[in-house]
């Protein structure tokens, strides 16, 4: 938990830093301004914690240039993003060179600091200690105080107890970094030697009074942490009150009855220590303080002379460890197979990935007991997930390939449309002279200038008008209205009228007609142009468009190749991370067994020291 904290609060800085939005006000920040389309989907993924596919899309948009107005901003998300999958050292080389830039002092402190965090969390304690040395400034009091016990711990897991203890010494405030701070301290106390030191600190712990479960678990520790310190420097009858005050119902219960017990037993007190132990043989035997407890109480019978019963533990505790032991072995042949890992993917949707996968439910089966010791180490936990990312990785492929297949069938169809609809496209443009037009256009324009420049009114003329004026000039040119007669006369007057009231008419009109047929014909030389360039697009197009074809072919058939290639690399890393993961779950139950083997011996040779016992006894008594 502490982990997922580490990351998100990394993330959320990374963030920060990236979009530019530096808080002017502890509850104001500037607006997010998105600038590329891309760098935006990104984001939104981003958001909906889906890393995995945000990742995707920001590799892709960068490989294709379409972040460049967020060049440093979305280098510095891949980073946090890189860090969500536990990629530390592509994260690292990315931070490393982005932050060296002008940003803002108090992001670029935090941003290390949470590196620094990771970094101890994945064992670099060297890495951690290089990026805690690169604050420059004081980091905000609740991360300075836990900066300040970062360092102390890396010193204690790196041996140097006495750099931990002059930083931890004069540790000041009562907050629960206070408590923490005087447990570290204790331990490094212990194991540099100085336990007289350390008893009066872990003792001081041991005596508080917490307000929540966290506190409540440290309390226990250090009770536990101090016990075991004073029984290893012979102090048994100082041991046992301050081991009782761990709580019966605890993580660490165990191991304090166990310690109680042996405190007893170091006085010789064998019947109050058979208390204690007799209560931890009910419990889990997969606890080594159970396992220890089945040997420890014949051991107590026997020092109280009841043989009998001593010999029927230690048969009981032989049977129990080669019961035990049996289930180990069978559990072991059921790691072998690789279907014990596999559960953890069927049992399981993949609805996250990364470091915020938490197993809710364990798979069901007998070796399912032996989880909880093994989920309980940090390495099978990342190997674990290592190995749903790898699942979910190549599902995802799976899924891609698929795709690729509805691209190529897209593919195929176009092709076929194309190779359909090229001829009757070809025809068409045959049919179409679109030079013949362009000329029959030029000739338009000639004769409307012609038109123009001779005034001639009547080549405007619609139909009607120019039948009627045929039919005027036609009543002119008859013969009986040559007569000399005043009939003749009245007629050639009204003739001569119409003719003058068209002719007037058609001159009123003449230039608006011409000016309207002009603009006609520029609208058409303008459509001829774009019809032009639109038939040169059309054969650019004809003659493109294979290419283009061949184009999408390779890269659409030259993608099932490398997917393929992509599943086989990701398949061999499965196995390789199944294999880990059978290492470390074999290691961790042979060793189970290894101990079990162990005090089975111990068990059988004291079973026959008290068969001897009992067997020179009787020959005495005899």
């Amino acid at each position: 938990m502490v982990r997922s904290r580490s990351i998100v609060a990394l993330l959320s800085a990374c963030l920060t830093l990236a979009l530019g939005s530096v808080a002017t006000a502890a509850d104001k920040r500037e607006p997010i301004v998105v600038e590329d389309p891309h760098y935006g989907e990104v984001l939104f993924y981003f958001y909906q914690e889906d890393y995995f596919p945000a990742i995707v899309r920001l590799l892709a948009a960068q490989n294709q240039s379409q972040v460049e107005d967020h060049i440093d901003e979305s280098e510095l998300l891949l980073g946090g993003l890189y860090l969500s999958y536990g990629h530390h050292l592509e994260a690292s080389k990315i931070f490393e060179r982005l932050l060296a830039n002008n940003v803002d002092p108090e992001i670029r402190d935090r941003t290390w600091f949470f590196l620094a965090k990771i970094w101890k969390q994945r064992g670099y304690l060297a890495e951690s200690r290089q990026a805690l040395d690169r604050i420059e400034g004081k980091l905000p009091k609740n991360l300075q105080r836990e900066a300040l016990m970062l360092r102390a711990q890396i010193f204690i897991d790196g041996g140097e107890y006495d750099e931990a203890i002059a930083l931890l010494e004069n540790w000041k405030g009562k907050t629960e970094w206070a408590s923490y701070a005087k447990f570290n301290l204790g331990v490094a106390l212990v194991r540099s030697g100085r336990v007289d030191e350390a008893a009066e600190i872990l003792a001081d712990l041991g005596d508080m009074d917490p307000f929540n479960e966290e506190l409540t678990s440290l309390r226990d520790k250090a009770n536990l942490a101090l016990g075991y310190a004073l029984l290893q420097d012979g102090q048994p009858d100082a041991a046992k009150p301050i081991l009782q005050r761990v709580r019966l119902e605890g993580p660490f219960s165990n191991k304090a009855l166990l310690g109680v017990g042996w405190a007893d037993a170091e006085i010789e007190s064998y019947r109050r220590a058979l208390v204690p132990w007799m209560e931890l043989r009910n419990r889990d035997l997969l606890d080594s303080a159970v396992q220890e407890s089945m040997l420890a109480i014949p051991f107590a019978l026997a020092k109280l002379d009841s043989i009998s019963q001593a010999a029927d533990h230690y048969l009981n505790a032989i049977e129990a460890f080669y019961e035990e032991s049996a289930r180990i072995d069978q559990t072991i042949l059921h790691l072998e197979s690789g279907e014990f890992f596999h559960q953890f993917l069927t049992d399981d949707p993949l609805d996250s990935t990364g470091w915020y996968w938490r197993l809710d439910d364990l798979p069901e089966g007998p070796q399912a007991r032996y989880l909880f010791h093994l989920l309980s180490t940090h390495e099978f936990q990342e190997g674990l997930k290592n190995y749903r990312d790898l699942n979910y990785m190549y599902l995802n492929l799976d899924t891609w390939q698929d795709s690729v297949d509805v691209f190529a069938s897209i593919l195929e169809t176009r092709k076929q449309a194309f190779d359909e609809r090229l001829p009757r496209v070809q025809e068409a443009l045959g049919r179409a002279d679109i030079d013949d037009m362009v000329a029959r256009k030029l000739e338009f324009d000639a004769l409307l200038n012609d038109i123009e420049q001779s005034n001639d009114w009547l080549a405007l003329a619609t139909e009607s008008e120019f039948a009627m004026w045929g039919e005027i000039t036609g009543l002119e040119a008859t013969p009986a209205l040559a007569a000399n007669i005043p009939e003749a006369e009245e007629v050639r007057d009204k003739i001569a009228l119409l003719k003058g009231v068209l002719q007037w008419e058609l001159e009123k009109q003449f230039s608006d007609r011409l000016w309207r047929i002009r603009r006609d014909l520029r609208q058409t030389g303008e459509a001829l142009v774009e019809t032009q360039r639109a038939r040169r697009q059309i054969d650019e197009s004809i003659r493109r468009e294979p290419l283009e074809f061949a184009s999408y072919d390779d890269r659409v058939y030259g993608l099932a190749p490398r997917l393929e290639g992509m599943k086989m690399r990701v398949e061999d890393e499965m196995q390789a991370q199944v294999a880990y993961l059978q290492a470390i779950a074999i290691g961790e139950l042979s060793a189970q067994k290894t101990r079990l083997d162990t005090y089975t011996i111990q068990a059988r040779f004291a079973l026959a020291a008290i068969y001897d016992t009992a067997a020179t006894v009787s020959e005495v008594s005899d």
